[in-house]
């Protein structure tokens, strides 16, 4: 009966790992998005971003009180995180901007969390000494979170290296269009060139004359 509810701990623990407040959206180019998370007073929030394709993977990011007031600003950053504790009781807005980007959109990851994290049910929530098995819940726990940060960061430089990639292979592929097509042009005027060195010229009719 232990064993059962010990697993049906780490599976809920599971379960609060994989409902984290993170999300990715695309930015428009020339334009702002703005996001709202209400936070009550005295609680924590961590704040983080960034950008995984478009452009010079840069975008201007501001996070604002209640109030109004700018408690965080970055111009044309690629990634970054912040952590603070909510002076005052209201909506907090962060707004991501690409309005110095008139051509490019940019695709942006943001993971956004307020207060602290649940604790483990049965586990967590008394006073006495942790068995065992409990204190293996928790370590299970932490490396299933850990796991989660770490796929999660994996999957952002593996998008941002597949998109310099396809960058890459598409200039690649340009150059070596106008390189093929520079060489044919050059062969034909060569070949031009040569017919004219090889061909007979025939006498004019005033030479016939003259003589």
């Amino acid at each position: 009966m232990n064993t059962q509810l010990n697993l049906a701990v780490v599976f809920l623990a599971l379960m609060q790992c994989i409902a984290a407040v993170e999300f990715t959206f695309d930015l428009a180019d020339n334009a702002e998005d703005c996001f709202y998370e209400e936070i009550k007073k005295n609680s924590s929030a961590y704040f983080e971003f960034q950008v995984s394709a478009g452009g010079q993977l840069d975008v201007d990011v501001t996070l604002k009180d209640p109030q109004g007031q700018v408690i965080y600003k970055l111009e044309k950053a690629t990634f970054d995180s912040h952590q603070f504790v909510a002076e005052s009781t209201g909506v907090y807005t962060a707004c991501f901007g690409n309005q110095f980007s008139a051509f490019s959109h940019k695709i942006v990851y943001v993971d956004f969390q307020v207060g602290e994290e649940p604790a483990l049910p049965g586990v967590d929530e008394h006073a006495t000494v942790l068995t065992q098995m409990e204190t293996s819940s928790q370590a299970i726990h932490k490396g299933l979170n850990d796991i989660l940060d770490a796929q999660t960061h994996h999957r952002l430089r593996e998008a941002q290296g597949r998109k310099r990639a396809e960058d890459l292979n598409q200039r690649v592929m340009v150059w070596s269009s106008l390189e093929t097509a520079a060489v044919i042009l050059i062969g034909l005027v060569q070949i031009m060139v040569l017919r004219n060195f090889f061909t007979d010229r025939k006498p004019s009719q005033a030479h016939y004359g003259r003589l």
